[in-house]
């Protein structure tokens, strides 16, 4: 069994809490929250420092992509394994140096950026490449919810609450929708700049839209639609395609999941999901695995 806890608990925290519960190679060491109160989650123990849990092999991250590389760095150097979905793809190779470093110098392993994307995603798009290793791969998210955007809204001064909606425009091209709720006193245009010069905001084209309720607009469905137009050997006009349409929270937080089972097979070190063997993400024997899935 692998003693996991979960660190921080806000939408992703929730999903992976349930497939923890689910899945049959897991236990449950505790939640880590500053916002729940012990008892909370029933027989669970809540705490707010990961030191009041016992024997954790792996801690699943589920703060907001910004304070996780400080986090994981905390929690490698205390020798426990960890698991993340930092979503900002500019600055995944630098985090991954940092990690790497610090895991190896502690003898336990990380997995970053373990979301749908980057994540899954990206094994998706290595393998496209495979098929395919000279061609343009396109990646249209949404429409939808994206978890990472929206928690930077919130994150902005004067935003009360947000959701950040992904629309496709096509070949890769993205539209953000941003509805807020501005707290009193603060100036909408002030806000809205604010948003727009967001380093996630900032290179799409971004709108942002004041509502009196975001719960009122709120779906967490999301999807996306990667393409890969190429040549095999020398045989052009080869497409392949994979499409896909979930629950944004509950697929992160199974991949989460999954990324944990994974990282205790791994030697010391940093690893993204396109670093890992498919089969170390699965539960069950490696025969049966081979019999099943080849």
């Amino acid at each position: 069994m692998i003693r996991a806890a979960v660190y921080s608990y806000g939408n992703i925290g929730h999903a992976v809490l349930e497939a923890l519960l689910a899945s049959p190679d897991f236990e449950v060491a505790g939640v880590v929250s500053g916002s729940l109160e012990p008892g909370a989650l029933g027989d669970i123990p809540v705490v707010r420092d990961i030191d009041a849990l016992s024997n954790v092999d792996v801690a699943i991250l589920c703060a907001p992509s910004r304070a996780v590389p400080d986090i994981a760095a905390q929690l490698l150097a205390k020798g426990i394994c960890t698991v993340d979905s930092y979503d900002i793809h500019t600055t995944v190779y630098e985090v991954h140096e940092r990690l790497d470093k610090i895991a190896k110098e502690n003898g336990t392993a990380a997995v970053m950026s373990a979301g749908w994307d980057p994540g899954t995603d990206s094994m998706v798009r290595a393998l496209l490449e495979a098929m395919a290793p000279k061609g343009i791969t396109y990646t249209d998210f949404g429409p939808g919810m994206s978890m990472g955007h929206t928690v930077a809204v919130k994150a902005i001064d004067g935003v009360k609450n947000a959701l950040s909606m992904t629309i496709p425009l096509g070949t890769g091209i993205h539209r953000r929708m941003v509805y807020i709720e501005l707290e009193d006193g603060y100036d909408f245009e002030k806000v809205a700049s604010a948003i727009k010069n967001d380093a996630y905001f900032v290179h799409d084209e971004t709108h942002v839209i004041k509502v009196d309720s975001v719960d009122a607009l709120k779906d967490m469905g999301h999807g996306v639609h990667l393409v890969r137009k190429g040549v095999s050997g020398n045989t052009h006009s080869q497409r392949i395609g994979f499409t896909m349409e979930i629950n944004n929270p509950a697929l992160t937080g199974q991949i989460l999941v999954s990324a944990a089972r994974a990282v205790k097979k791994q030697a010391p070190g940093c690893y993204t999901m396109i670093e890992l063997p498919p089969m170390d993400l699965l539960y069950g024997e490696k025969e049966d695995l081979i019999r099943r899935l080849v």
